[in-house]
C-alpha cells in the first residue's frame, strides 16, 4: 500500500488530489496538512481515515509520497524536504515560481533518486485527449489555438489574486501552466514567444487577461489565451491544417464531477455528450470527444511510473517567463 500525505486541502487538494488517490488501487490518503478549520472538518468528513497534522508531523510520518498542493511559493520548499528525506513527490502545477528553482527541484531529486513529477493532469482532459487522436488527420498543422476563458468578473480572496512575486499569482501562471504544457506536448519545444498580459478587474493586482503566441521549433504557431472576464467564451481548442481543421466548444467536465463527490471509479466516469467538428469549411463530420481520465495521473505513478517528466516543466516554466519578459518589454523573445 502507498501511504501518501497530502500538504493543502483547497481547492488542487480537496477537488483533485484527495479524491484522485482514495481512488487509485494500492494507494491511501494517511495523511492531511491543513491549518484552516473549516477545511479541516471537510478532509475529515471526506477522508475519515487520514490524519490531521501539520506540515512538520507529515515530514515525520511513514510515508511512501509526498503531494505539494499548496500556495505556489511554498512548492520548492516543500518539495525538497521530501527528496531529502527520500520520499517520492508529486508537486502540483506550476512547479516552482521560477524555472531555475524548479531545475534545481529536478536536480536534487535525480542526484536522491527520488521519484519526481508534477500534477499536469489536463493532459488528461476529454477534449485535449481528442486533439491528441485527430491531429494526425489534419496535414501539416499551421496555427493552434487554446483557450481557458471564465466569467470572473469579481477579484475573489486567494493567494492566486496577489502580486508578490513569490507568489507567482495570476492567470499566466496558473491556466498558463496547462495551456502551454498542452502546446508543448502536441508540438515540442518553443523558439520564440510573445504575449500580452493585461489586469482589467478593478483592483487586479496580478493578469487577468492573457495571450500567448508561441512558434514552436516545428514552425507551428500557438495562440493561447486565458481570461478571468470573459463574457463570452471562443473555441477551447481550434487546429488549423493543410488539410482540414478540428474545432471542439466548451470544458472538460472531470473538475466539476469531482468537486460534485463523483469518483473516477463510476461507470460512466469521464463520458462526455459532446463533440468537436472535423474537416473543411461546412464539410465536417462530427468527432465525439474522448472519455477524460484525470485518473491515468496517480495509476501511473503507483505501477512505479512517471506521468509528467518534470524536465517538461522546467521548459514551460521558460515559456512563461518568457512571456512574462515579452509582455513587461512589449518585444518578441526568443529562447
Amino acid at each position: 500500500m502507498t501511504r501518501a500525505g497530502l500538504l493543502g486541502y483547497g481547492i488542487a487538494g480537496r477537488v483533485f488530489h484527495a479524491p484522485l488517490i482514495s481512488s487509485t488501487e494500492g494507494m491511501e490518503l494517511t495523511a492531511v496538512v491543513t491549518a484552516n478549520p473549516e477545511r479541516q472538518a471537510q478532509a475529515r468528513a471526506g477522508h475519515p481515515d487520514a490524519k490531521i497534522v501539520t506540515a512538520d508531523e507529515l515530514f515525520e510520518l511513514d510515508l511512501d509520497l509526498v503531494v505539494v498542493a499548496t500556495p505556489n511559493r511554498t512548492h520548492v520548499e516543500y518539495a525538497k524536504r521530501a527528496i531529502d528525506k527520500g520520499v517520492a513527490v508529486v508537486v502540483d502545477k506550476p512547479f516552482a515560481p521560477t524555472s531555475a528553482q524548479a531545475q534545481e527541484l529536478v536536480d536534487a531529486a535525480r542526484a536522491k533518486g527520488v521519484p519526481l513529477t508534477v500534477f499536469q493532469n489536463r493532459r488528461w482532459d476529454s477534449d485535449f485527449l481528442t486533439v491528441r487522436e485527430v491531429v494526425g488527420r489534419l496535414g501539416d498543422v499551421r496555427r493552434f489555438e487554446s483557450r481557458y476563458e471564465r466569467w470572473i468578473p469579481e477579484i475573489w480572496d486567494n493567494w492566486r489574486e496577489l502580486g508578490a512575486p513569490e507568489e507567482a499569482g495570476g492567470l499566466l501562471y496558473d491556466l498558463g501552466a496547462h495551456l502551454v504544457d498542452q502546446a508543448l506536448q502536441l508540438f515540442g519545444p518553443v523558439a520564440q514567444v510573445y504575449a500580452e498580459l493585461d489586469l482589467r478587474r478593478p483592483g487586479a493586482q496580478v493578469d487577468d487577461d492573457v495571450f500567448v503566441a508561441l512558434t514552436h521549433v516545428n514552425g507551428v504557431r500557438s495562440h493561447l489565451w486565458a481570461n478571468a472576464h470573459a463574457a463570452h467564451n471562443g473555441p477551447r481548442f481550434r487546429v488549423l491544417g493543410s488539410e482540414g481543421a478540428f474545432v471542439v466548444d466548451g470544458m472538460d467536465g472531470q473538475e466539476d464531477a469531482l468537486a460534485a463527490g463523483r469518483r473516477p471509479t463510476d461507470a460512466d466516469w469521464g463520458a462526455e455528450n459532446r463533440s468537436g467538428r472535423l474537416g473543411v469549411l461546412g464539410e465536417t463530420t462530427e468527432v465525439p470527444v474522448e472519455r477524460g481520465a484525470y485518473q491515468h495521473f496517480y495509476r501511473e505513478l503507483q505501477a512505479g511510473r512517471i506521468p509528467v517528466d518534470p524536465a517538461g516543466a522546467v521548459h514551460a516554466l521558460q515559456v512563461i517567463e518568457a512571456a512574462s519578459s515579452s509582455a513587461h518589454d512589449n518585444r518578441v523573445v526568443t529562447l
